[in-house]
């Protein structure tokens, strides 16, 4: 550091503590000062860029993804008779679009699809986040 920056450094130091020792007269004599910005304004450039890394944050988070085919209510007499071969009615029809959960909320429709003997499911329509909320308020 330079022997400009000290004496600069000095200053301020000794204009502090005499500020310190005299509270009423430091008062009346500053000037109003506005609280620091503690959040970034909303609109700007930004905040793309701000969005594309707090999301990098949470790739790699797993979630449950489900294929639902249908829903049922049975009575436990009733599931203790099932055996092997036992038919269960869904409320599913047959050709309806299956929904897709991811961790328990529906995020897309699909059909069945086989590919080398593994079955899949081809989206067909992605719920869009203002949907997702819309469902919430009801």
């Amino acid at each position: 550091m330079s022997e400009t920056e000290e004496q600069v450094s000095d200053d301020d130091w000794a204009a502090a503590m005499s500020e310190q020792g005299e509270p009423e007269a430091a008062a009346e004599a500053a000037p109003e000062v506005k609280p620091a910005q503690i959040f970034e304004p909303l609109s700007g450039g930004t905040e793309k860029a701000t969005a594309l890394n707090d999301f990098s944050m949470i790739l790699d988070i797993p979630v449950n993804m489900t294929v639902e085919l249908g829903r049922t209510h049975i009575s436990i007499r009733n599931l203790l008779q099932l055996a092997h071969g036992s038919v269960v009615e869904l409320d599913g029809l047959a050709g309806e679009p299956m929904s897709v959960l991811v961790n328990g909320t529906l995020i897309a429709q699909g059909e069945v699809v086989v590919v080398n003997d593994k079955f899949g499911i081809r989206l067909t329509d992605i719920i869009t986040p203002a949907e997702r909320i819309k469902k919430l308020n009801r």
